[in-house]
């Protein structure tokens, strides 16, 4: 059969025939020619207080992948804003500004929340300053004494651990215009949500960055068609961080092993029974604790969401982005 009849007719491709990718993708070379003349606006003391626990984020990377990604985002961001002009204006409506969102998605110790604060202090510098704000989904979970009466402890990070429709309902407020939109905490020396007086609150950014594991999983559709099913359709634009998982699995353990000889010491820290453990032991710990649950998670709910997003970047054994793909429009 014809390759263009079989795309139509929805039959599955035959062996040899090539099928058309939906990203256009560069080696890190060919990304960062892309920044053009997009000034490097962060001090080396500002990139290294960016890093997260057990990466080596460099000024290189940061202009050598971020910058490229923050005029493309400029563009995009200005694009966007001219729509919605454009739209206001046909209707005759007087709507206040509608934040942009940036959804980073991927597995635990990728690194999304180090690329989270990189884009948000170098989007805060772009020429007009606009305001940048950041939430994680953490706080979207439920808290422990939830999970552990539903017997979910061993399922936190899942996407049913999250309380989903509290998140959906966040988004709702922040793309409605909203003021003051208050979002949960979340504690990882306390391995809990905080209380609900210790919140976050959103006023009407420019631009929110939204970071989690779960932000481009499909939810379950409603069978009235009136609700926002996805936490995705929120955003006006997605980026998944990628690595091989034998990879993913030796951060994992390196940043499990950092925090035994920090954080997990501390008398009151969630996972101070950890401190005690011997290197070999500590291992053995971290491995099983990936195996049996993140690398769970990370098959069968975070992986098979990369190609939903409209940036995927790829690292590899160093934390350096090493490929790029953009989704095509």
């Amino acid at each position: 059969m014809n390759p263009q009849i079989r795309a139509v007719t929805g039959d599955l491709p035959a062996p040899g025939d090539r099928v058309p990718s939906p990203y256009r993708t560069f080696s890190r070379q060919e990304w960062a020619e892309l920044r053009a003349d997009t000034p490097m606006t962060l001090i080396e003391s500002e990139v290294l207080r960016l890093r997260g626990l057990n990466q080596d984020l460099s000024i290189d990377e940061v202009v050598d992948i971020y910058l490229p990604l923050s005029r493309l985002l400029s563009l995009y961001v200005n694009a966007t804003q001219d729509l919605f002009k454009a739209t206001r204006y046909f209707l005759g409506a007087r709507d206040g500004k509608v934040p942009y969102i940036i959804g980073i998605a991927g597995s635990v110790a990728v690194g999304k929340s180090t690329t989270s604060r990189v884009l948000q202090a170098l989007l805060t510098r772009w020429p007009n300053t606009p305001k940048v704000d950041l939430v994680t989904t953490d706080g979207f979970l439920y808290p422990n004494a939830v999970l552990e009466r539903e017997n979910l402890m061993h399922r936190k990070g899942f996407p049913e651990s999250f309380d989903v429709a509290a998140l959906l309902k966040f988004l709702s407020r922040i793309k409605a215009g909203e003021r003051n939109v208050a979002a949960p905490l979340y504690s990882h020396f306390a391995y809990d949500v905080l209380p609900p007086d210790q919140v976050v609150v959103v006023d009407n950014p420019d631009i929110l960055i939204v970071e989690g594991l779960n932000v481009l999983q499909p939810g379950r559709l409603p069978r009235d068609g009136k609700a926002v099913p996805f936490v995705s359709d929120y955003f006006d634009f997605s980026v998944y961080i990628d690595a091989d998982k034998e990879t993913l699995e030796r951060w994992y353990v390196e940043r499990f092993m950092t925090l035994r000889q920090t954080a997990f010491r501390d008398p009151g820290a969630y996972f101070h029974r950890y401190s005690t453990l011997t290197d070999e032991e500590s291992v053995a710990t971290a491995r099983d604790i990936w195996r049996r649950i993140n690398l769970v998670n990370l098959e069968e709910n975070i992986l098979p969401t990369r190609q939903r997003a409209d940036l995927i970047l790829t690292k590899g054994e160093q934390h350096l982005i090493e490929e790029v793909a953009l989704r095509k429009l």
